[in-house]
């Protein structure tokens, strides 16, 4: 059953009682993960091996953050399994890997009109719509929201019936059994789980299953932030040695390449290409026209390319993006334009006479500049389709891609891959659409598979960048006192991003039906980190919704990308305007965050924090992402000099509270990660349009950090037993506000636009 948003809508309109009857309805999966030969499965989660290796599935797309070591750890733990026979298995769509909690959160963009129906992960709407849709997406962090608890009590049941298949040969009580290190033990009795297999998947297991006490968790060491993880990663030596495969590494006998351009930005049609220019290539096989594409097919790449710009081709344009139209549009709308309240804590921030400071930030373009670029494969026989995709939206680029070829979705077979690099980038799949119908045209006159690859150039061209966004922050200070901020007024102007994007996710709509069925519209999603974690007891975010015309899509940390950057830059000029140190000025806001304060409190140690002094270098910042009970907070000082080749970070200081933290070398990795993401998108990595091309066509054009660039990074984890929070994020959102405030106090600048060097010093 295939449910569509108007579908569930039209339930919703009917009293609810339809909507009622399919939300509980018995839902009953096909097993997704069917043993080979010598394996026996235990649900949809794991197998077992005659050879004692455990199998473990994972329904999310690895794009580097170590989401196929942390569900293997997951179960290894509860199992009691050898780490060094634990493997992975990509696992294929369905129903039973279902990720609620991000159904739930993303209610608003598949039911925009009533998402509070679905807005919760305990809501049996979201459970069903995800596991209906297949809806097993891989963004916002969910992972362990969605499958902690699936796996855990998948390796639970199935070490109840190895200890069940142990007992009955000894003659004992289950329960006295122990799982542990790959051996099921009764006293001085040990059996290995490979030799118990076959005789405990015949067996029922108890319920509900039998979890240990505590979850998989490992503690930081104090004063030790590199100490090592006790589960390293999985897929970590076939990346260093390079047998790792991803998305563009899939290789099919008989398999012929695809290169492809695109129009420029803006609603473009091909309207011509000479394909005689391309007649002399010999190895050029076929050329694929679209409707706003052109195509062609070689037996290798750079014959591919070289043959589909030999061809010329060229589109009919209906007004190709510029950026000067659109940052004269972003500020007619910030400061003419008309909003909607968002968000609002006590009576709101409205005043009658002008603000104490009113300050105007500016975001450009942020690009992905993902390592590996857009690619799929794909083989059409018989009706069929076979895809090979990294997709962080699997369930969803397969249903893209049958539409595209008028197949049931049935007919579409897809085979996950991992990204190289993601950032978000790979929850759309325009090239699974393009890779599909390249294929048919191959497949019908050629009978032969094919990848299709974009340039660097077409996924600066075709790529979805986070869209820009102006903002004015402005506050009320109680007189007389000490800075205290009785009042926070937050407008921000943007074009509806994220319903855009949900239109194309969701209803596969085209870019440009996306930006015309959501102009106007207010989005709750693209200000979320607007409202800070400080206790200031008045607050209003505004969405004053801009149509730019350019199509925009996801990134990672996505809002608090920007939120943070205007929140913590604001806080630091307000400090500095009533003679507050910055690190005392934030922790006499918090109230009762006391996380938060450990986490500012620490990283000052960490760091050696000298209070910011006029030309010392250093800058801090701070941000909550999440609910004030299940957020993740992290702190950051940045040091930075001025210095003949520009602006110089030499160090990232952070400390950490992301909860119970299960894998520390993973968690430390990605923020880590995320602070040099986040110093790229503060120094770099934004893209500018002319004539609907892009400036930065290439990756030497973005400004990214090289290793020699990477500063000393050093990170510290707060110990916590509060539930765990992904940490993938955190850096991203923290790292532009601390460099900002470090540049002002290496060089008494205010930067108040990222990327903060685009305007010179």
């Amino acid at each position: 059953m295939q449910v569509s948003r108007r579908g569930i809508l039209v339930g919703a309109a009917v009293g609810g009682g339809l909507l009622v009857a399919w939300a509980l309805r018995p839902r009953t999966f096909p097993d997704p993960l069917p043993p080979g030969r010598g394996e026996y499965a235990f649900g949809a989660w794991l197998k077992i091996a005659r050879d004692g290796v455990v199998t473990v599935a994972v329904p999310q797309l690895e794009m580097g953050q170590g989401v196929t070591t942390i569900l293997p750890q997951v179960v290894a733990v509860e199992l009691g399994a050898d780490w060094r026979q634990i493997a992975v298995e990509p696992a294929p769509p369905s129903g039973a890997y279902a990720n609620v909690p991000l159904a739930a959160r993303w209610a608003p963009l598949w039911m925009p009109l009533a998402p509070g129906l679905a807005g919760e992960p305990d809501d049996l709407l979201a459970k069903r719509y995800a596991q209906e849709a297949r809806f097993a997406a891989t963004a916002e962090g969910t992972t362990l929201a969605a499958y902690e608890r699936p796996c855990r009590e998948a390796a639970a049941s199935a070490r109840a019936v190895l200890c069940m298949a142990a007992a009955d040969r000894w003659g004992v009580a289950w329960e006295e059994c122990e799982a542990a290190d790959g051996l099921v033990r009764h006293g001085e009795k040990r059996l290995r789980f490979a030799e118990l297999a076959e005789e405990a998947a015949e067996l029922a297991p108890p319920d509900p299953p039998p979890l240990r006490p505590l979850p998989a968790s490992e503690t930081p060491i104090a004063g030790e932030a590199d100490a090592a993880t006790s589960y390293p990663r999985l897929d970590l030596p076939a990346k260093v040695d390079g047998s790792f495969l991803f998305a563009g590494d899939v290789r099919l006998p008989g398999m012929v390449y695809a290169a492809i351009r695109h129009g420029p930005v803006a609603e473009a049609k091909l309207s011509h290409f000479e394909p005689r220019r391309a007649a002399p290539i010999a190895e050029l096989v076929q050329v694929v026209e679209g409707k706003r594409w052109l195509a062609a097919v070689a037996t290798n790449w750079w014959a591919a390319d070289r043959a589909v710009e030999a061809m010329r081709p060229r589109f009919r344009v209906t007004a190709p993006i510029e950026s000067g139209e659109i940052e004269a549009t972003l500020d007619d709308a910030i400061r003419r334009g008309t909003g909607e309240a968002v968000a609002l804590r006590g009576d709101g921030a409205e005043w009658a006479e002008a603000p104490d400071l009113a300050l105007r930030y500016d975001v450009a373009p942020g690009t992905h500049a993902t390592l590996e670029t857009a690619s799929a494969t794909a083989r059409f026989a018989d009706g069929r389709l076979e895809l090979w995709i990294a997709s962080q939206a699997p369930e969803r680029a397969r249903g893209a891609a049958a539409e595209a070829l008028g197949l049931s979705i049935s007919d579409v077979i897809l085979y996950p891959m991992a990204a190289g690099g993601s950032f978000d980038r790979r929850l759309e799949h325009d090239h699974a659409i393009e890779a599909a119908l390249i294929a048919r045209e191959v497949g019908e006159k050629h009978g032969r598979p094919v990848q299709l690859v974009w340039s660097r150039w077409e996924e600066q061209l075709a790529g979805r960048p986070r869209a820009p966004v102006s903002a004015i922050v402005s506050a009320r200070v109680r007189p007389g006192g000490n800075g205290e901020v009785t009042a926070l007024r937050v407008r921000l102007a943007m074009q509806p991003a994220a319903r855009e994007f949900g239109r194309r996710l969701f209803d596969n709509e085209t870019s440009w039906a996306a930006i015309r069925n959501s102009a106007g519209e207010i989005d709750h999603m693209v200000t979320a980190g607007a409202l800070p974690p400080y206790a200031i007891p008045n607050a209003t975010v505004e969405h004053i919704p801009v149509t730019t015309g350019m199509p925009s899509g996801r990134m990672r940390a996505n809002s608090h990308g920007y939120t943070a950057f205007f929140i913590e830059c604001f806080l630091d000029e307000l400090a500095a305007r009533n003679g507050r140190e910055p690190l005392s000025y934030r922790v006499g806001m918090l109230g009762d965050d006391a996380r938060m304060v450990e986490c500012l409190q620490r990283v000052a140690r960490l760091a050696e924090w000298d209070g910011g002094l006029d030309q010392s270098g250093k800058g801090l910042a701070c941000h909550r992402m999440g609910e004030a009970e299940t957020g993740g907070r992290i702190a950051c000082i940045a040091t930075a000099r001025q210095d003949e080749g520009g602006v110089r970070v030499t160090r990232l200081a952070a400390a950490v509270d992301i909860g119970r933290i299960v894998n520390i070398g993973i968690a430390r990795q990605q923020i880590e990660g995320g602070l040099v993401f986040g110093m790229a998108q503060a120094l770099g990595a934004a893209v500018e349009y002319r004539q609907g091309l892009p400036v930065q066509g290439r990756l030497a054009d973005l400004n990214l950090p090289l290793l020699a660039d990477v500063p000393e990074i050093e990170v510290d984890f707060v110990a916590s037993e509060a539930e765990p929070f992904d940490p993938g994020e955190l850096g991203v959102a923290v790292a532009a506000p601390a460099i900002a405030n470090a540049l002002h106090s290496a060089t008494g600048l205010r930067l108040r636009r990222l990327p903060l060097l685009s305007g010179g010093l």
